[in-house]
């Protein structure tokens, strides 16, 4: 697999390395020397463990509280360390798979294994998954800084219990701020490496959260208002066995960040390194899981919401609890904000190479990217703002192709071995992620119908 001729996002193997060296990166990536030509470094191992970990630490990181909650945090932290490892065992086949395809994609490993319906299946799961985390994420973003109504009853954002409410922090305001400052200039960078220092700061505002956290719960701990957690799931009937159920798919899509895997490894150069940074990214994110998860559930114990940011919209009952919730909501805000680029970074690459799979590199044609770029910014913010109901959609389609991503497709490629390199060990973990993927997106489809049924009936749910 030829890594180091690979430009950016590391395809369209037909495209000349010469002409690679012609094309001039938008918005200056970073990468140019003093002569203004453009330098061909590759990227750095510590900005490839950030920005794989930033693909790892999304929104899902705010459930995991909850999660613990349902099973105990026994179970809780051995599901999350099982998954880890499950999920570099699929990184691996991945990868290992890829080398002897000499694949240099995602896509192209699934075309080598299953033909061009198995490309085609794979850009339609990564535009399904990349897009709706990207609306989610917007819609969450709204919600943070300018608020969000529910039966009748506005709860007040950041934004608004700063300033007032005037048209300045409306959503659609404010979000359009957030697009045109944030998303649209992350965006358009051609290399995912010049997205290593936001990518950075993202897991350092992780790290934020699992501070503040941490610390509200050693003070209350120190006072003694902190009830002993856990450790073990409470089954008192059939209706608590269904209910540790749906504590699943939080934890089995937690480590998904295979779409990315490739374009980091492509611009790291050297193939051996990628071991090392998927193994630095899933420790340092199991133990932001992990802590995160227990001081979140110690801290509001059974009263942990299933997203635990709204547990810091009520008074902590500690000095300074508002100035704290408020740099909390902010802190996670920010996160999702430097998150964006890089899941979007995937989904670019995917939709040019699903509509111009012929065409040259999309770094190579400005035109292209430029358009490709806007529109889908554009189309997310529009998504955001005038769908409501695109979110109900996204829990249903985002629900399986993230699983496929993460689990089914890896384990199919494995078990098809197309190239008789599969070993007992790795059918064997293949037919494990296969039921766990699927039993997880059962488990979420039902849980989600469920819930929309009970919302339409009672609509003050």
């Amino acid at each position: 697999m030829s890594h180091a001729n690979s430009v950016g996002i590391g395809r369209k193997e037909v495209v000349e390395e010469e002409e690679s060296a012609s094309a001039l990166p938008l918005l200056g990536s970073g990468e140019r020397d003093g002569d203004g030509s453009e330098s061909k470094s590759k990227a750095s191992v510590s900005g490839s463990v950030f920005n794989l970990s930033t693909t790892i630490i999304g929104a899902g990181i705010m459930a995991l509280p909850a999660a613990i909650k349902i099973v105990g945090v026994t179970v809780g932290v051995a599901a999350i360390i099982f998954l880890a490892f499950l999920t570099h065992t699929s990184l691996e086949i991945l990868l290992r798979f890829s080398r002897v395809a000499k694949a240099s994609t995602y896509a192209h490993l699934m075309g080598d294994a299953f033909g061009s319906s198995g490309t085609l299946l794979f850009h339609v799961s990564v535009l399904l998954n990349n897009f709706g985390i990207l609306v989610v994420y917007v819609i969450i973003i709204g919600d943070v800084l300018s608020g969000t109504s529910s039966s009748g009853v506005h709860h007040f954002g950041v934004l608004e219990g700063w300033f007032g409410q005037g048209f300045w922090t409306t959503r659609a305001f404010v979000l359009l701020l957030t697009t045109l400052f944030v998303f649209a200039p992350l965006a358009f960078f051609k290399r995912i490496d010049s997205l290593r220092h936001t990518s950075a700061l993202a897991v350092a505002l992780a790290i934020v959260f699992l501070l503040i956290t941490a610390g509200i719960t050693f003070f209350k701990l120190f006072n003694g208002s902190i009830a002993s957690p856990r450790m073990l799931p409470n089954i008192t009937g059939v209706s608590s066995i269904w209910n540790l159920f749906t504590a699943v798919p939080v934890l089995v899509t937690a480590f998904v960040c295979h779409y990315n895997v490739h374009t980091i490894e492509n611009e790291l150069g050297d193939p051996s390194l990628m071991q090392p940074v998927i193994r630095a990214s899933l420790v340092l994110c199991s133990s932001i899981y992990i802590l995160t998860a227990l001081f979140g559930f110690l801290l509001f114990g059974e009263s942990t919401l299933d997203d635990v940011l709204a547990n810091f919209d009520t008074d902590l009952g500690i000095p300074y609890s508002s100035l704290l919730n408020d740099i909390v909501r902010i802190s996670y805000a920010l996160h999702l904000m430097l998150v964006f680029p890089v899941i979007f970074f995937s989904l670019r690459f995917n939709l040019d190479d699903l509509i111009f799979p012929s065409s040259r590199s999309l770094d190579l044609d400005n035109r292209r990217f430029v358009l490709i770029t806007i529109g889908l910014v554009t189309l997310i913010y529009v998504a955001a703002n005038f769908l409501p109901s695109i979110w109900t959609v996204f829990q249903f389609t985002g629900a399986t192709a993230t699983v496929c991503l993460g689990f089914i497709f890896p384990a199919a490629i494995s078990i098809r071995d197309p190239h008789g390199i599969a070993t007992k060990k790795d059918k064997i973990l293949s037919i494990v992620m296969i039921f766990l993927a699927v039993f997880s997106n059962a488990v979420a489809i039902y849980s989600n119908a469920d819930a929309l049924f009970r919302k339409h009936v009672d609509p003050h749910q």
